[in-house]
């Protein structure tokens, strides 16, 4: 059988595959949601435990590991650790590079001033309050209500904590499905590692706004 770890990326939860996963389980997979999201300072070391975690519990079945946005990252290094356990790797507008990589080093310096900034307005300086939806490209206002009640902040250190890759990951056959138009280059980061590069017209958050177009592709990824 094939499972399909489907890890969300920041300010999400595990609910951001809800409208994915009855598609998949409809065409004869199985499913796990890692959740990333509990409060307290988790590093992106912390998150890839999870992630190990989950494809450790879900072996032996053909496993394809699935990162959506800062999770990208994530998954990179959660297959590195279990390079034999994982079929095929699908970053859905990922975040990614080699080793050392992480999102404040990818991400425009500017990106990096507003987090860091509203992290210090929060309070704590730990946590990144969440973005409204249309962050996210959700604009359509059924959307983005029942959206926004949902996220949650993210650990500054998630973002600052650099990929440790021992360079076993690159053995993994690896997508990138990229959303269009891109706020971020994700293909590029995706050029650079090699992966196959697919487009699909939509939002950031294209599991929410058309989960059948990308369920489509990610079974096809399970079947490569």
């Amino acid at each position: 059988m094939t499972t399909y770890v489907l890890v969300h990326g920041a300010w999400h939860g595990p609910w951001a595959w809800d409208r994915v996963v009855p598609l998949l389980r409809s065409a004869g997979a199985r499913t796990l949601t890692p959740d990333l999201s509990a409060p307290g300072d988790h590093g992106l070391h912390d998150h890839a435990a999870i992630v190990t975690a989950a494809l450790d519990a879900a072996a032996p079945d053909d496993l394809v590991l699935v990162g959506h946005s800062y999770a990208g990252l994530v998954v990179r290094e959660a297959a590195d650790a279990r390079p034999d356990l994982v079929g095929d790797l699908v970053l859905v507008d990922g975040w990614a590079g080699p080793d050392g990589a992480s999102l404040f080093g990818l991400a425009p310096e500017r990106f990096v001033r507003a987090m860091r900034a509203a992290a210090e307005q929060s309070g704590d300086g730990r946590s990144i309050p969440a973005p409204p939806p249309s962050a996210y490209g959700i604009e359509e206002a059924g959307a983005a209500a029942w959206l926004a009640p949902r996220l949650v902040p993210q650990p500054l250190r998630s973002f600052a904590e650099p990929t440790r890759l021992s360079g076993a990951v690159e053995r993994i056959p690896g997508t990138s499905i990229g959303c269009t138009p891109q706020g971020f280059p994700f293909d590029a980061y995706a050029e650079r590692l090699g992966y196959r590069r697919l487009a699909l017209e939509g939002p950031h958050d294209i599991m929410l706004t058309r989960p059948d177009a990308l369920a489509d592709l990610l079974l096809a990824a399970g079947r490569s």
